[in-house]
């Protein structure tokens, strides 16, 4: 008898349209497509801006949690080295004045993930190395960077001099 019913409402629904449920006018809409399109985390914020070099999205997972701010609405800085700042915990004191000179300003949120960006291209994962037993094994890493070699780590492009 269900099977019935169910059919016969399956085929009215087909010809006449499925039920409409009607909100309450004082009911807020919202839209639903607008908000699909938007990072709602900032986990997710950094995972998009990284969807081209994931292994910096696991990086940041690993050194700050994806935070870039902490609780008094400051700049995240590091438990061990205050000089880490960020969501990538980008030493302020070593890059700082180069980060300046490109433009970026690592204290805020878009500043930091693209001096790290940069940096990854120029220095590979060497930078983030203290914390790689961390992100080496990240569940979201789809391949390893070409520049790594097995173990997940940047290679060093260093030129020895003979005399």
């Amino acid at each position: 008898m269900i099977e019935l019913t169910t059919g016969v409402l399956f085929l009215v629904g087909t010809f006449y349209g499925g039920a409409t449920i009607v909100a309450e006018p004082s009911a807020p809409t919202v839209e639903k497509q607008s908000l699909a399109n938007q990072p709602i985390t900032l986990e997710s914020y950094v995972r998009e801006y990284f969807k081209d070099t994931p292994i910096l999205a696991e990086i940041a997972k690993c050194e700050s949690r994806f935070r870039h701010l902490n609780r008094n609405g400051k700049v995240l800085r590091g438990e061990l080295t205050p000089d880490d700042l960020g969501v990538m915990q980008v030493n302020e004191f070593y890059h700082e004045d180069t980060a300046k000179a490109l433009g970026y300003d690592l204290h805020t949120l878009d500043g930091n993930l693209a001096y790290a960006k940069w940096l990854y291209h120029k220095e590979g994962t060497v930078p983030w190395y203290s914390s790689s037993k961390c992100w080496q094994n990240g569940a979201t890493l789809a391949r390893v960077n070409s520049s790594e070699n097995s173990s997940g780590l940047a290679k060093a492009d260093i030129k020895v001099g003979t005399n």
